[in-house]
């Protein structure tokens, strides 16, 4: 019995950095193939489908290898790749890692590094990132608590546009702590001032 040729020249087994199998590279016997427009083309055996994609002078794209069968799109690899880096992209936009930011204040704190303090914390806010602010009480500081917590309860109100409480004001040993994190529906409608 001999062996079956094509008369069609074969693909170039084309290099590629995808995580994907691509022409040759294609083993399944049975893949339900797509064209590059998403229309179905049927299922067929994986030589028939990359017949079909060499006699368009597109490749053959193992894009859903788990599926049964396996489903393969005939399009061109440049392409394939630069969508997938753009869906990549678009992904890695829209995830971002929310981060615990720290804001440390002094029992003594004054007004100018209160505000600026409170200016990051903002900044934090509106980047998608939480804020743990804390005042902290050395040795006999700690009797002067209920200034912290004023502090704290000015520092939530400056910032109530932008966050909601997380964790609500609370001594931890000797640091006075409360926690927002980002709130979404509220839009900043200019910074509020101290005493506001």
């Amino acid at each position: 019995m001999g062996k079956f040729r094509s008369t069609r020249r074969p693909p170039i087994n084309k290099k590629h950095d995808l995580n994907v199998r691509v022409n040759e590279e294609v083993d399944a016997l049975r893949v339900r193939v797509v064209d590059e427009d998403g229309q179905i083309i049927g299922i067929m055996s994986g030589r028939e489908a990359l017949d079909i994609a060499i006699s368009r002078g597109l490749d053959l794209i193992e894009i859903a290898p788990k599926a049964e069968p396996p489903v393969c799109k005939i399009i061109d690899l440049g392409k394939y790749r630069y969508e997938q880096q753009k869906r990549e992209k678009q992904q890695k936009k829209s995830q971002h890692q929310q981060q615990l930011k720290e804001i440390r204040f002094k029992a003594g704190t004054d007004t100018h590094d209160f505000d600026f303090k409170t200016r990051h914390a903002r900044q934090f806010l509106l980047d998608g990132d939480k804020v743990k602010a804390g005042v902290m009480f050395r040795g006999r500081e700690i009797v002067h608590s209920a200034l912290g917590i004023e502090m704290l309860k000015n520092f939530v109100h400056v910032l109530e546009d932008v966050s909601k409480v997380d964790q609500e004001i609370k001594m931890e040993g000797n640091t006075c702590t409360v926690i927002l994190s980002p709130d979404k529906e509220r839009k900043p409608a200019g910074a509020k001032k101290i005493g506001e």
